[in-house]
């Protein structure tokens, strides 16, 4: 494995389903696309040379349309589909070559899958369903209770335990669903068009949840998704999948803000970008004036073509705001200190804000200073700056 913090890589990864898979798969490393492929063959190209990696404790997002190969690429991950050709570590192991009897111990102890159609047992209790893999790994019946009653409480379900899954809505069964996921204590969690079968509402809301588990849990996530607004809003990063081959693969912000190729324009032309954009990804690297450094006559220097210019302390910190008009005023009137001229009540914001929240600011006719997670000043954005990133005139 050649990156350390990865948990996954897949290196050159085809799948060709068919009866004679070598001659398709001669075809393809000698140029042939799909379409040419299952003419000559009759053999059908699922993934496409695929190379990627996933970075432990990371919401890696694969999407697409029908058809795009994401979900034979997360089954591939799994082994529930055996590539025709290439590698995936798992922790640098390669699972592709295993035999089935390491790839079943792998599936109990690092792997587990969330189904769309929930796949839980109608004649076990919730309690039962989420215990199950525990049951599979040999771990006795009071241990399997106890770990299935704190996974529900995690869900939120853990009144429920004793029940029938019929005796709950859609949305609660995927809860236990992805409970049952999470009881084996997997490090990593497959995730197959886990939502797309709930109502809108509580499709929300379970996204809303994984984000929340994720963040206490910290697992290595591969979630399956046709919909561009649920990976935008739950992915760390995303790859977008086309006739079997990545198109793209990047953060929310990157796959908006520069988008690969017309295809990923087209993905991406109905989304709020205001939603998915960050004020550090539109930031102006501005001068700034030091506080008890520099002097009004280099503060007037430096504020050349902007109307506002951020002071900071000594740390880097921002502590006020200064327009030419005020500097020229305090030279004028022979004022030393640039403390009694800038304001101090001026919005700040993290270089992480969704450029949605902060429009709000600009009622006090000031820019946004932004900061990073240290509180350290990184530039700041006007109105602008904002209506020029949302527009989608420039793509």
């Amino acid at each position: 494995m050649k990156n350390p913090k990865s948990k996954i890589v897949i290196e050159h990864l085809i799948k060709i389903y068919g009866e004679k898979p070598a001659h398709a798969l001669k075809l393809f490393r000698e140029g042939g696309t799909r379409d040419s492929i299952l003419d000559k063959t009759g053999n059908v190209l699922g993934i496409a040379d695929v190379s990627f990696n996933i970075n432990q404790g990371e919401l890696f997002v694969i999407m697409g349309l029908s058809g795009s190969g994401k979900s034979t690429l997360a089954r591939c991950i799994n082994r529930l589909i055996k590539p025709t050709s290439g590698s995936i570590y798992i922790d640098g192991e390669d699972i592709a070559h295993v035999d089935e009897k390491r790839m079943r111990e792998i599936r109990l102890s690092k792997v587990s899958m969330v189904f769309q159609k929930f796949g839980l047992l109608p004649h076990k209790t919730v309690g039962e369903n989420v215990a199950y893999g525990l049951k599979v790994k040999g771990i006795d019946k009071g241990k399997r209770r106890q770990k299935a009653l704190e996974t529900l409480e995690a869900v939120g379900l853990a009144q429920w335990a004793d029940y029938l899954p019929s005796s709950l809505s859609g949305g609660m069964q995927q809860r236990v669903g992805l409970a049952r996921a999470l009881a084996t204590d997997a490090d990593i969690l497959l995730m197959d068009e886990a939502f797309s079968a709930l109502d809108p509402l509580i499709r929300r809301e379970m996204q809303d949840e994984l984000l929340r588990l994720q963040k206490e849990l910290h697992k290595t996530i591969v979630f399956i998704s046709h919909d561009i607004q649920e990976a935008l809003k739950i992915g760390d990063r995303i790859a977008v999948m086309k006739d079997g081959a990545i198109v793209q693969i990047g953060t929310p912000e990157e796959i908006i803000a520069k988008p690969a190729n017309d295809y990923i324009r087209a993905f991406t032309e109905d989304v709020n970008r205001a939603k998915v954009l960050t004020t550090g990804s539109i930031v102006s690297q501005t001068q700034n004036v030091i506080l008890g450094e520099d002097s009004l006559n280099i503060a007037l220097e430096k504020i050349t073509d902007v109307e506002y210019m951020c002071v900071v302390d000594s740390d880097g910190k921002p502590v006020g705001m200064v327009n030419k008009q005020s500097l020229e005023s305090a030279i004028e009137h022979k004022n030393e200190n640039i403390s009694q001229v800038m304001q101090t009540d001026f919005p700040v914001v993290r270089d992480d804000t969704n450029l949605e929240d902060i429009f709000p600011l600009y009622q006090q006719g000031l820019p946004v200073a932004v900061v990073d997670e240290e509180g350290k000043f990184q530039g700041l954005v006007e109105m602008g700056n904002i209506l020029a990133s949302i527009s989608n005139s420039h793509n």
